[in-house]
């Protein structure tokens, strides 16, 4: 693997990746434009057992989701930048990463557009990647081996 490390934005907290991560996801949904300040969030899906934090320490915030299931926001405990966030319906098995927060971003390129009826306007999607109105079946996009890397890190988060 490709070595992948990343960081916050006042360089207090770092991490080493010990793969790349399943599946990247751009959200183009009003949520994660409100939650970056940004028209979209560049979050790549990755066991959260392949992340080592290697200097600083973590806070962890706790925001709503349009679904009311809540989201885990671990951020710098200095400059609070997030590096990853957990939706409760993954639990912590599966962090979402900042890809933006690797030194690197262009190890983990977007694989998917998501909740592209919100997108702004004068962002222009190729026609490289799928492109989906709202979300989609993993079954019809995941390669399979990141669909069992995700079977197997829900099946080590259930103990």
């Amino acid at each position: 693997m490709t070595k992948a490390e990343g960081g916050c934005s006042c360089g207090a907290t770092r991490y080493r990746l010990s793969a790349l991560p399943m599946f990247v996801h751009c959200c183009h949904c009003t949520w994660c434009q409100r939650e970056t300040g940004a028209a979209f969030a560049v979050n790549g899906l990755i066991e959260r057992s392949a992340i080592d934090v290697t200097k600083g320490e973590l806070v962890c915030d706790e925001l709503p989701t349009h679904s009311g299931t809540g989201q885990s926001f671990l951020r710098c405990s200095v400059c609070h930048a997030t590096l990853w966030t957990h939706y409760s319906s993954m639990k912590d098995a599966v962090a979402f990463l900042k890809v933006g927060t690797l030194d690197d971003p262009d190890l983990a390129p977007p694989d998917i557009h998501i909740f592209t009826s919100t997108k702004q306007d004068w962002v222009v999607l190729g026609d490289d990647k799928p492109v989906m109105r709202s979300y989609y079946r993993r079954s019809e996009h995941w390669p399979e081996a990141s669909i069992e890397r995700l079977k197997a890190a829900k099946a080590a988060a259930k103990g």
